[in-house]
């Protein structure tokens, strides 16, 4: 191997010291790659990673954190940097932007992300309002199943299922499986009314969709609704103006022909609910593993704040985000149409 070929992988901040200099804080475990061949192949023709190159492209965006945001609380494992260099290709600037994103968003949503944890949110897992299906679809995508007819508005608030969501995604990104090949999304809205849709606003579909979009590390590849009513014109018509041309572009409507969503979901992975042979649909495992992993999500979303972090909630957001202005003319385009469509 050359020398130039070795000193790109060398780490600068080791490289550069001398036996005078101070050391710098020593660097989190090593990372070790859980990707089989298939993957690593599929990583590198989709998302350009190269794993030759793997370790310095991780090392060259901690130090843009280091030197951009000294003071950003987060962690700087090489796992954890990895899910946002994968989920922007491997363009620095961009994986850079979306960490601080990430963060950005958990900053300015305390409804959603104080004291998120599994055992806050026993209510909505134990409602059936979403759940992981047990089989990834044929590309290897992890199908997250939401149903918004088990949620009951007098229950519980509607970011409760939000929090729910974004629980399942954190659980379902720490796999190195999932961030190469991505989740699909399967909303059933079979019994969806207009008080329920009404719950969600432009200004929560902004914020959601603002996540997904912008300040998650997740590969969103299909939404595939079933079951739709009438209403859904009107709750899509308030969700599109924030979703980007290639996120609007992977929504599939299916309605009621199940045939049409077994198109792209092979009946195999799907319960019998959905014209599968996969069995009936279970809530109750993937409740389980998410209960499990509480001392994870303590560690993570019930610590206090550094102070020096609050800056990110005020100067930071997600690039394409509407303004309060539009989401008011939105708002007002949206209320139509729900009532156009009851």
């Amino acid at each position: 191997m050359s020398e130039e070929s070795d000193s790109l992988r060398t780490s600068p901040s080791v490289a550069s010291l001398s036996e005078n200099e101070l050391l710098p804080p020593p660097e989190p475990p090593g990372y070790v790659c859980s990707l089989t061949e298939e993957l690593v192949t599929k990583a590198r023709e989709e998302l350009q990673e190269k794993p030759e190159w793997r370790l310095r492209d991780v090392q060259a965006l901690r130090d843009m954190v280091r030197k951009e945001y000294p003071n950003l609380s987060t962690s700087l494992d090489d796992a954890f940097l990895l899910r946002f260099l994968r989920a922007r290709k491997f363009d620095y600037d961009r994986a850079l932007q979306l960490l601080i994103n990430y963060h950005s968003c958990r900053r300015s949503w305390p409804e959603v992300f104080n004291n998120l944890k599994p055992s806050a949110l026993k209510d909505v897992l134990a409602s059936g309002f979403l759940t992981v299906l047990p089989h990834t679809d044929p590309r290897g995508c992890h199908v997250v199943c939401i149903r918004p007819d088990r949620w009951i508005p007098s229950n519980y608030p509607i970011t409760e299922n939000i929090r729910a969501i974004y629980l399942t995604l954190e659980k379902l990104i720490q796999s190195e499986e999932t961030q190469v090949n991505g989740i699909v999304i399967l909303a059933d809205y079979k019994g969806v009314s207009l008080s329920k849709a009404s719950h969600f606003g432009p200004f929560i579909a902004k914020k959601v969709i603002g996540i997904l979009q912008d300040g998650f590390p997740i590969r969103i590849k299909a939404v595939h609704v079933v079951n739709e009513p009438r209403i859904f014109k009107g709750i899509f018509a308030i969700i599109k103006p924030f979703l980007k041309e290639k996120i609007a572009n992977r929504f599939f409507l299916h309605g009621s022909d199940l045939n049409s969503l077994h198109a792209n979901l092979p009946r195999s992975i799907l319960p019998k609910e959905y014209g599968g042979t996969a069995g009936e649909l279970d809530t109750a495992t993937w409740n389980a593993v998410l209960l499990a992993s509480e001392d994870d999500f303590v560690k993570e979303f019930c610590q206090p704040v550094p102070a020096c972090d609050s800056i990110l909630g005020q100067t930071l957001l997600p690039e394409g985000l509407a303004s309060d202005a539009q989401c008011d003319d939105s708002l007002r385009a949206a209320k139509s149409q729900l009532y156009s469509c009851y």
